[in-house]
């Protein structure tokens, strides 16, 4: 059994910055791929940012330039460093990571608002 454990969410205000953590713990043998998507009320769910296992990443048009996406192989730790948030970016924020399946964090909420 995998589970993820998502922190960093909160209220921040326009142009501030959040960091979020997502750690996995269980059976896992080796992660191929960690990465962050969000979900916008009344919207579908959407890719963020991935990692893979050699560092290779991918964001978001988005957020390019804004957010940024690491990784500790050594925890099993994922991180999502959001700087400069806008109020299109309050979301619920989703961790997951692939491994032989794919698992999924329990989702924490970035409000930004003023």
């Amino acid at each position: 059994q995998v589970q993820l454990v998502e922190s960093g969410g909160g209220l921040v205000q326009p142009g501030g910055s959040l960091r979020l953590s997502c750690a996995a713990s269980g059976s896992i043998v080796s992660i191929t791929r960690m990465g962050w998507y969000r979900q916008a009320a009344g919207k579908q769910r959407e890719s963020v940012a991935t990692i893979t296992s050699d560092g290779s990443t991918n964001y978001a048009d988005s957020v390019k330039g804004r957010f940024t996406i690491s990784r500790d192989n050594a925890k099993n730790t994922v991180y999502l460093q959001m700087n400069s948030l806008k109020s299109e970016d309050t979301a619920v924020y989703y961790c997951t990571i692939t491994t032989k399946f794919r698992y999924w964090g329990q989702g924490t909420q970035v409000t930004v608002s003023s």
